[in-house]
């Protein structure tokens, strides 16, 4: 008896159907998934190289010619083989380029960490890698077990505490980077709102007030109050201090807005200060209600987890908000829920920019 010979594209008993099923181009699965995934686990790298090149200021040190790894090198006081092991891992990311000829050029990202470029990210770069970060996201299962934070047990003091007691250069570096994402925030709403039949505006926990310096150089006529605790006030920006440009239409009032809001206006803005916990949250809007008359508009401006292009670096953020402090970004029903609880009115939410949305309400009658 012949035997026919085998049929190539039959399937074998050990790679039937089951085995064939189990794979998952076969099961109609992401072919890139097992890719996508290891890249997630190595996220640290990308995060460490992209801090490694803002702290070496490697961006300032490529000009708008191309360079070598060599030359930049010996401008950023680094060993030239290892700096292109650097160059070529952030170009992976699009954070530089390489040439046919193995230079490196300027992309729209690696810009950024310019500290002269509009917008420039590289103290938030910084701030967002900063050594105790590292410490903390190991003990992320700790806090998604319990709900709390981890700073206090990791470091024997609450997270702002630490930082203004001991923080040292990290303290420093929150502080640009705040001040680098305010000013491009205070950029965006300053195109953002309307101030149509608004005659005064308050800045709630406002830092430096570049919001309402924002606002007040908009609106000729337009009074201002910037609220924030006493150390933050006194460190206002000059155009709101004695002396400058807005000065005589400014008032700077020291306080913390979970206690009292001492503050009358059309417009209340709150930017960014709702995401500590749910009772600081209540606290504040319930003082701006008992502080507003009926009708009167508050503005809150957060970060949001859903329904934003930003979602990677939002959630991103809710969790170390999670690590930190306890805290948490918003969805837009947990943030309506709460402002609707405090009094308020809420009508339209809207994107101020890709990072941004603006809840609209009302002081209800």
């Amino acid at each position: 008896m012949t035997t026919a010979p085998p049929n190539p594209n039959a399937t074998r008993t050990t790679g039937g159907a089951a085995a064939q099923a189990a794979r998952p181009e076969a099961a109609g699965t992401d072919p890139n998934a097992s890719m996508r995934l290891r890249e997630i686990v190595f996220g640290a790298a990308p995060a460490a190289s992209v801090r490694t090149a803002a702290g070496l200021q490697l961006a300032d040190a490529l000009g708008e010619s191309p360079a070598t790894a060599e030359e930049l090198a010996r401008a950023t006081g680094t060993q030239p083989k290892a700096l292109r092991r650097l160059l070529r891992a952030l170009a992976s990311h699009g954070v530089f380029a390489e040439t046919e000829s193995g230079t490196f050029v300027h992309t729209d990202m690696s810009r950024l960490l310019r500290d002269d470029t509009p917008g420039s990210l590289r103290h938030i770069a910084l701030w967002c890698t900063e050594p105790w970060t590292w410490q903390a996201w190991p003990r992320l299962a700790d806090a998604v077990r319990t709900g709390e934070g981890v700073f206090p047990e990791l470091f024997g003091k609450s997270f702002f505490e630490y930082l203004h007691s001991e923080g040292g250069e990290s303290a420093r570096v929150f502080d640009r980077a705040m001040t680098a994402s305010s000013r491009q925030a205070a950029r965006d709403l300053a195109e953002y709102v309307d101030l149509t039949g608004i005659r005064s505006v308050a800045d709630i926990g406002g830092g430096q007030g570049l919001v309402l310096a924002g606002l007040l150089e908009k609106t000729p006529g337009l009074t201002g109050t910037l609220l924030d605790l006493p150390a933050v006030v006194a460190g206002a920006d000059p155009r709101l201090r004695d002396g400058g440009a807005l000065a005589d239409r400014v008032t700077l009032v020291p306080g913390d807005c979970r206690e009292a809001i001492p503050v009358r206006a059309d417009l209340y803005v709150i930017k960014n200060i709702l995401e500590w916990d749910d009772a600081s949250t209540r606290a504040t809007l319930a003082n701006v209600v008992a502080a507003a008359e009926p009708g009167a508009r508050v503005l809150v401006i957060e970060n949001l987890v859903d329904e934003s292009p930003s979602m990677r670096f939002t959630t991103a953020m809710d969790l170390l908000l999670l690590l930190n402090v306890g805290g948490a970004k918003h969805t837009k029903q947990s943030l309506s829920t709460l402002m609707t609880e405090a009094g308020l009115t809420v009508g339209e939410i809207r994107p101020v920019n890709p990072y941004l949305h603006a809840f609209e309400s009302v002081v209800a009658a």
